[in-house]
């Protein structure tokens, strides 16, 4: 097969680009390929390049033209997008409200679950899913917010019959 750009030498660089569910197919020779694309064939695979790319996929619909810039080192939010990396610690929730249904889109969730096994029984989930409420009610009923602290005082209740129904466990 030729190449898809110059359409002289033999095409052995194939990819596969799916944008607004449309599927592009590309073949190119080496030469087409690194001059004319993004593709850098000397330096080893960069997570930067590749989360960045999935930023621009994932916000494409969330586009926000006005410039955002981090008050304490004046990086932007192109800048980050452009390299994949904050420049200090403030740049974090300066860019909170871009960042969160970016991570919900990369992981399917923006809250930290922690590794756990994906054979493991739906125990373990539970079990950690009780921790965190009971947190929650203990912060809750310190700061007086007693509404609050019922409401999670019944999810409590529902998850304890769900825990009580897989029995118990050695590790409790």
């Amino acid at each position: 097969m030729l190449c898809d750009s110059c359409g002289k030498n033999e095409a052995n660089f194939h990819y596969t680009k799916i944008v607004d569910g449309g599927i592009e197919e590309k073949h190119l020779c080496e030469k087409c390929a690194s001059d004319n694309y993004d593709f850098d064939f000397d330096k080893p695979f960069s997570m930067n390049k590749f989360f960045t790319g999935l930023i621009d996929s994932i916000q494409e619909t969330q586009r926000d033209y006005t410039e955002m810039k981090c008050g304490y080192c004046g990086q932007t939010y192109s800048e980050f997008k452009r390299n994949g990396k904050f420049g200090c610690i403030q740049c974090y929730e300066t860019f909170k409200d871009k960042l969160n249904p970016l991570i919900r889109g990369l992981h399917g969730h923006n809250i930290h679950r922690g590794k756990i096994p994906k054979g493991s029984n739906e125990r373990i989930f539970l079990k950690r899913e009780e921790d965190n409420l009971k947190i929650q009610l203990e912060k809750a009923v310190k700061e007086e917010e007693f509404e609050k602290a019922a409401i999670i005082r019944d999810k409590l209740r529902e998850l304890k019959i769900k825990l009580d129904s897989y029995g118990s466990d050695k590790y409790d």
